[in-house]
């Protein structure tokens, strides 16, 4: 069963590196992070959502770590301060390198990764077998208030977009990595945000859900046009973090025809809540279970945060998915219902929203 993943940051891991040859790094195998181009082929990855992420500090950080604190992530109870706002004059160059080693990526990769612009692109990047590029944007601050730069990246190929990476942007207010909390943290999109969705629902343009709180999502549900999407969320019935779907936005999802993601970072799995790497693989299957309860077989895939969060070690990187598909079988997912959640799904709702 061959995977389309939801969501991955090992451009932002290429882009620490700091080099220009950074491509090859990846291409040829650095064996470094989760996701390498040899390790990808082994594993039956044959694409998803690659993120761009910008940085809070003017300076590139020097950790392949988010700018959030695992460790603080391990208390019973945790409430992380979350980084400054980032300045379009900041984010709109580090979003451009990132394009570039993106596509330096496909260039020399001598025909088996394609950046997909639109569903047939999809389809038959999928059917020739080359791994399948979504360029996916995660906090659109790169975008700026007049959202000028919009039709720039949509012409290198942006086609999916995440108003917020957790720290407010111009356009909405992301939820803080609280536990335990309920996702309705702060105010929704601001009348600059509510311009962005319906410029993306012009252009066909993906408007991911992940890491908005509660009063951002439903004033994108009241707004767009386009199934509701999160790439890498999880159920907030099994664990009480903020950055995951309570029933009621579960329901509002379903019904658009949108689709969801299942993310493998342990905080937003576990009960608890504690992003610990000592976290048994059962709970990955929990999600999944109740998320196709409440949103069908048709409405659920994998979302997993390679190289944007600690994994369970039982995974450890992305040939750890050979592990959790033979698990997944042996729970009693039969073939057709793991050929949708393994890659059917992703495509086609993708195709469906890119047209």
């Amino acid at each position: 069963m061959k995977i389309f993943d939801g969501h991955n940051d090992v451009l932002f891991r290429l882009f620490l590196k700091d080099k220009e040859s950074v491509h090859e790094d990846f291409l040829k195998g650095d064996n470094e992070g989760h996701l390498d181009f040899p390790r990808i082929k082994e594993a039956g990855f044959i694409g998803g959502f690659f993120a761009i992420y910008v940085p809070s500090q003017e300076e590139k950080i020097k950790s392949a770590d988010k700018p959030i604190r695992y460790d603080d992530m391990e208390n019973d109870s945790y409430e992380l301060p979350l980084p400054k706002p980032v300045d379009v004059s900041l984010a709109l160059p580090i979003v451009l390198q990132k394009i570039d080693i993106l596509k330096n990526i496909e260039k020399q990769s001598k025909g088996e990764i394609k950046i997909c612009k639109n569903a047939k692109d999809l389809n038959e990047s999928i059917l020739n077998k080359k791994l399948s590029v979504i360029m996916h944007i995660e906090g659109a601050e790169a975008i700026g208030s007049d959202l000028e730069n919009l039709d720039t990246l949509y012409d290198l190929g942006l086609r999916s977009i995440g108003p917020v990476w957790s720290r407010p942007t111009l356009f909405a207010h992301g939820v803080p990595f609280k536990f335990p909390s309920s996702p309705d943290t702060g105010e929704g999109l601001t009348e600059i945000g509510k311009q962005l969705i319906k410029e993306c629902n012009k252009r066909k343009i993906i408007i991911d859900l992940s890491h908005l709180n509660e009063k951002g999502f439903w004033d994108i549900e009241k707004l767009s046009q386009s199934p509701l999407i999160a790439t890498h969320s999880n159920a907030h019935s099994i664990c009480t973090h903020t950055r995951n779907l309570t029933d009621k936005q579960l329901s509002a999802i379903k019904d658009s025809g949108g689709m969801v993601g299942v993310n493998f970072a342990p905080a937003f799995l576990r009960t608890d809540g504690k992003m610990l790497a000592d976290t048994d693989l059962d709970i990955i299957l929990r999600h999944f279970n109740y998320l196709i309860e409440k949103l069908g077989d048709d409405k659920v895939g994998f979302g997993s945060d390679f190289d944007g969060a600690l994994i369970p070690s039982g995974i450890n990187d992305v040939l750890g998915l050979n592990k959790l598909r033979l698990l997944m079988k042996n729970h009693g997912f039969n073939d057709q219902l793991m050929k949708k959640l393994c890659h059917d799904n992703w495509v086609n709702v993708i195709s469906k929203i890119l047209g």
